[in-house]
């Protein structure tokens, strides 16, 4: 920065508490227990207040910064407010930049960050402070969705017996790597699912896993937290279809999907489709694809036909962990419209404990 001393000092580095530890080289590196991360843990995640450019009105500005490992860190600015709640669309400028003692500094072309405590104070390329942004947490509104009476429980933490591989995390969830005993064709899923914290990954080894419908078609899950929010990362269509707007929250949060699926349709005999699965997908309450048409299988999953088979809990070799997971056969796919979502509600003041 030019001609610009800093000062502040990094509060000291705080997580909220688990009650489970989790064994040593059990996930190669992988974090499941916050308890167990590093310092970078708590500084990632997103931040919201309000930005004042010389000469300019206010105006909502949101945040995210990804830990990248090693005190490495990038950060996302978004005008508007974050993803979902509130931000225009508009060009996501970034940041980059690492820690120097008890500083964390991110520089990009127009701003510069300083992170301190559960802050971050934005300066223009000047050195003129533009604004200060304050630490939040956002918890999807159908997070706990409560199983109707007509749905099937297929993991309440109680067992595992709706799913043929089952094993349970040290905290009692549910790993990846699990088929559903059930076959489907129409229906409404809800799940919660949580992505470890891997900071020196990078790209589909990162928290990788996804939810392979009939075993043929895949809504992808990974930690694309900060990313563009390609067909290849968290709520994608896996290759065929980018979700509308990347909702993937930190590492170590819970996240939930709520999916209406309808199946292909097919001639008497199997041998031609008439249409196209259509998919509507809600990633932490807010709508990424909405009656969207799935093109054609994912890469090696099962070939299209009027078959129906079970779904998989894909395992891509990192603890992708899972809970309260039910579904409704027979529902008919449904537009954002009929399944009215709610958008994700106003950060809230995250303070962390030991």
């Amino acid at each position: 920065m030019r001609h610009l001393l800093f000062f502040l000092l990094l509060a000291a580095a705080m997580s909220p508490t688990q009650t489970f530890g989790q064994p040593k080289d059990l996930f190669k590196g992988a974090v499941i227990d916050a308890s167990q991360a590093d310092d970078d843990f708590v500084v990632q995640g997103e931040y919201v207040g309000e930005l004042s450019p010389p000469g300019q009105p206010w105006m909502q500005v949101g945040l995210q910064v990804v830990a990248l490992g090693e005190g490495k860190f990038e950060g996302v600015l978004y005008r508007g407010g974050l993803p979902g709640a509130g931000w225009d669309g508009s060009r996501r400028q970034k940041t980059t930049g690492s820690r120097a003692g008890s500083r964390i500094l991110l520089q990009g072309v127009t701003h510069q960050l300083l992170l301190a405590a559960d802050q971050a104070a934005i300066y223009t390329a000047d050195g003129k402070k533009a604004g200060v942004l304050s630490k939040t947490h956002r918890e999807s509104p159908t997070m706990g969705a409560a199983a109707p009476p007509e749905a099937t429980v297929l993991f309440d933490g109680s067992n595992t017996e709706q799913f043929t591989g089952g094993k349970l995390a040290p905290d009692g969830t549910l790993l990846a790597g699990v088929l559903s005993k059930i076959a489907v064709h129409d229906f409404h899923m809800h799940l919660e699912f949580r992505t470890p914290y891997m900071p020196k990954a990078r790209g589909q080894g990162r928290g990788n896993s996804g939810v392979y419908i009939q075993q043929r078609y895949e809504v992808q899950i990974l930690d694309s937290f900060g990313l563009d929010g390609a067909n290849n990362e968290c709520g994608g269509l896996y290759t065929q279809t980018a979700p509308s707007v990347n909702m993937c929250l930190p590492p170590l949060a819970w996240q939930t999907y709520d999916i209406w699926f309808t199946a292909a349709q097919w001639t008497a005999d199997g041998k031609s489709k008439l249409a196209n699965a259509r998919i509507t997908v809600l990633h932490n309450g807010v709508p990424i694809h909405s009656e969207r048409e799935i093109t054609g299988k994912t890469g090696g999953g099962k070939v299209e036909g009027p078959e129906d088979f079970p779904i998989n809990l894909q395992d891509h070799g990192n603890p992708v962990m899972f809970r309260n997971i039910w579904l409704v056969n027979g529902m008919v796919n449904r537009t954002v419209a009929d399944v009215a979502p709610l958008p994700c509600p106003a950060p809230r003041r995250l303070r962390w404990r030991r």
